[in-house]
């Protein structure tokens, strides 16, 4: 079973890339919350995998952190949640949001994410409610300030939206920019997000 991959970023496109691994290239699906992290083609890369075996293929599902490997193994191992869906629920929700979601039970958030529909997202808050990862570092740096500051983090990110940004890469980049400016204002905050956006 591969479950790391280090090399080469031969090829990019949303949710699958080729690595170069000294000459051979290994095709991976990645969710947006991987590939929006991303440096151009040629550049390094290291990701954590997840081997997915099926009757007539082998596929590699790589992710940038171990709470995003987590979220997704957690995901396919419930009843009528493949892969595929697995990885559109963390492409529609960023991890630190998507615990979030499944710890308020906030049904309507999962719902929102293209794929996914109502009973779907009541049998990830079911299932995964006691079994979410909970001391990951990648959590308590993204997540943790988020938390005491949802009404700044959700105007940042609404507003972020309303300009056009992509739900995930506007996620991102509030998260970034709250954790740059803690004691920041909305409009501070904001100014740093688009900051963020535009590296």
């Amino acid at each position: 079973m591969i479950a790391y991959l280090r090399g080469h970023l031969f090829e990019k496109h949303p949710n699958r890339i080729i690595v170069d691994v000294s000459g051979v290239g290994y095709d991976v699906l990645v969710p947006l919350s991987t590939f929006y992290g991303l440096g151009d083609a040629g550049s390094e890369i290291a990701l954590r995998v997840h081997t997915h075996v099926r009757e007539e293929a082998l596929a590699l599902y790589g992710f940038a952190t171990q709470l995003e490997q987590d979220l997704f193994e957690r995901l396919i191992g419930i009843s009528g949640i493949g892969p595929k869906l697995a990885l559109a629920v963390l492409s529609g929700i960023e991890p630190p949001e998507l615990i979030r979601a499944i710890e308020r039970g906030d049904v309507a958030r999962l719902t929102g994410i293209p794929g996914v529909g109502k009973k779907t997202s009541e049998r990830i808050v079911l299932e995964l409610k006691d079994r979410l990862p909970r001391s990951s570092p990648a959590l308590a740096a993204t997540g943790a300030v988020a938390d005491d500051t949802p009404g700044l983090h959700d105007d940042v990110l609404s507003a972020l939206i309303n300009l056009g940004y992509h739900r995930p890469l506007a996620e991102k980049a509030a998260d970034a920019a709250i954790n740059a400016t803690p004691d920041g204002d909305f409009e501070r905050t904001l100014k740093q997000a688009l900051r963020e956006l535009a590296r």
